[in-house]
């Protein structure tokens, strides 16, 4: 059993799907890997980047809380600030104790950063001045000094801006400013957003990443570029289709005592990159092997195929069942034994068309002699009859009946067809009881229907004739009358196996006398075939076959029992060969 799993034959099909799923697999495979390895690269980096902002921002707080310290002592205990007050800001003290204030800060600016901007206010004068260098153009100069009028008027410093570092817009340009008060003395330090975050822009990113202030409402409070100097959209970090395409790390770091924050977005392109290359080799890799399942599948189709259906033919027509081993397995050899079989088979072929239509010729030779056979049925039915006639002298019955007689046979003997014009085949019909009422002395009456409505309706010859003498024999009787009716009409049948309709020829014969013997009706009404060993029923047997050779199962006849005997042809009024 083993050696026989181990030697089971596969198709190309299942060789061709493994291939392609481990293709795919492979492919998901290393997608997964490549994902996860960026993940925990794009981790790494971010913690370090982390950890670089968070010393910057420690020593930003450092710087702050020492900014806000010497601030806060110059208030309170600078005797310069104290002889300013008591002076005009024309007068030579008040010159010199702000160069001497002016001296100090100069050198807190050299000890921290020249972007902090250091400025006096006296709330007694109502006087701003600069105590360092200053690095505003003049205009902000004056919308600042304007925004701390303001904000003394309104008395929100203290509240708002004392000892707490936020964010300020001047002439459309954010800077962080923090306000130091003291007996009507206000202490103010100020530094553009920009230059705060300088350092941080100095660290590499990636190629879109950038350090942007946000402030606590969400306002972006620096310039909008990254850190290789592009600009940004202000929240193109959302809207560009690229950089949602791309992965990102984002890192928010918080400053004490300050009402704004550092966000870093760390977006490195190299890493896609680096992925994007591990993808196309891979799908290289996976495009080669739909390539190699494509092959196998052309050779499969272009030479195993032919070679498989060339063996199945061959199988099909051996006598003996075996399958036939080609001579070689070349194409060119294949295509020869392919001719040669294919002229073999054509040869076959030949053979068995001669056999069918021997087999036609024989049939048909059959139902000629079952036409044969109901002529003579008859012909002795019209000679008894005559010679009954003639014992009891009835010389114009004779002279009658002979004439009907000529004009039956002559009918008969003309007509060589399959088929004959329903018209004509009742009027045959006719003259047969019209032979019939002068040999039982009008010991019966007759009526046909319907006759016009399927005129030229094609019906085989001698079928009606054949159920009417059935009625004849066995209805008419000298001790009561009898009816014989023929009723002729034109419907529409449907086909149950194909739901469509077909016109059909209804042909209903019917009389009034006992009926169908019990048994004979069972065997007629199952379609058993009758017992003919006495020389009787020998009629109604050969139309069925008749009827059975001309149109296959596509008629049927119906026999019944009503107030007599009652026979239903359904006849195609399309016949299937007329001739």
């Amino acid at each position: 059993m083993d050696k026989q799993a181990d030697n089971k034959l596969y198709p190309i099909q299942h060789y061709v799907r493994i291939i392609l799923v481990i293709s795919f697999s492979a492919l998901i495979l290393d997608f997964i890997i490549s994902f996860a390895s960026i993940a925990i690269v794009k981790q790494q980096s971010a913690r370090d980047l982390r950890d670089t902002a968070n010393l910057y921002i420690n020593r930003l707080n450092g710087d702050f809380s020492y900014i806000n310290h010497f601030m806060g002592w110059t208030l309170a205990n600078d005797d310069n600030i104290k002889l300013m007050n008591n002076h005009g800001t024309n007068d030579t003290e008040f010159i010199k104790a702000n160069e001497s204030l002016y001296r100090r800060f100069v050198e807190l600016q050299k000890s921290y950063d020249r972007s902090y901007n250091f400025f006096l206010y006296l709330g007694a004068k109502s006087t701003m001045l600069n105590i360092a260098p200053m690095g505003l153009s003049y205009k902000e100069y004056q919308e600042l000094q304007q925004q701390i009028e303001s904000y003394i008027e309104d008395k929100v410093i203290y509240e708002k801006f004392y000892s707490r570092w936020s964010t300020i817009p001047l002439a459309g340009k954010f800077y962080i400013l923090n306000i130091f008060l003291y007996h009507d003395n206000y202490m103010i330090c100020l530094i553009a957003a920009d230059d705060l975050i300088r350092p941080l822009r100095q660290i590499n990113l990636g190629e879109n990443g950038y350090a942007s202030l946000w402030t606590e409402d969400g306002h972006l409070a620096t310039s909008p570029i990254s850190n290789k100097g592009k600009p940004l959209a202000v929240g193109q970090e959302r809207n560009a289709l690229w950089n949602a395409l791309q992965t990102k790390t984002t890192v928010n770091s918080e400053f004490d005592n300050a009402s704004f924050y550092v966000k870093l977005v760390i977006q490195f392109g190299a890493f896609e990159k680096i992925m994007i290359a591990q993808l196309l080799i891979m799908l290289l890799a996976f495009i080669v092997a739909c390539s190699l399942s494509f092959i196998m599948l052309y050779f499969r189709n272009k030479v195993l195929q032919p070679i498989k259906s060339f063996s199945y033919n061959l199988a099909f027509w051996t006598e003996d069942g075996e399958p036939l081993d080609a001579a070689g397995s070349r194409i060119v050899e294949l295509e020869k034994a392919n001719k040669q079989f294919a002229q073999l088979v054509r040869q076959i072929k030949t053979y068995k068309i001669d056999i069918y239509e021997r087999e036609i010729e024989k049939q048909r030779i059959q139902l000629d002699y079952t036409k044969l056979q109901i002529k003579p049925h008859f012909f002795l039915n019209c000679l008894t009859t005559i010679h009954s006639m003639a014992q009891m002298d009835m010389t114009e019955e004779i002279q009658q009946m002979a004439l009907s007689t000529s004009v039956y046979f002559r009918y008969i003997f003309q007509n060589g067809r399959d088929f004959v014009r329903m018209e004509d085949e009742i009027e045959h019909v006719r003259v047969y009881l019209d032979i019939q009422r002068n040999r039982y002395h009008d010991a019966f009456l007759y009526r046909i229907e319907g006759a016009a409505a399927a005129r030229e309706a094609p019906i085989p010859p001698l079928v009606l004739q054949t159920f009417i003498e059935n009625a004849i024999k066995y209805a008419v009787s000298r001790d009561r009358p009898s009816l014989i009716s023929l009723a002729v009409e034109c419907r529409m049948i449907e086909e149950e196996s194909e739901g469509m309709g077909e016109e059909t020829t209804v042909v209903t014969i019917s009389d009034t006398g006992p009926g169908f013997p019990p048994d004979v009706l069972e065997k007629l009404q199952r379609g058993q075939p009758l017992d003919q060993s006495g020389g009787t029923q020998i009629g109604i047997m050969n139309t069925l076959q008749r009827l059975e050779y001309l149109y296959g199962r596509r008629a049927r006849v119906e026999f019944a029992n009503s107030d007599g005997a009652r026979v239903t042809l359904y006849l195609p009024k399309q016949p299937p060969n007329p001739t």
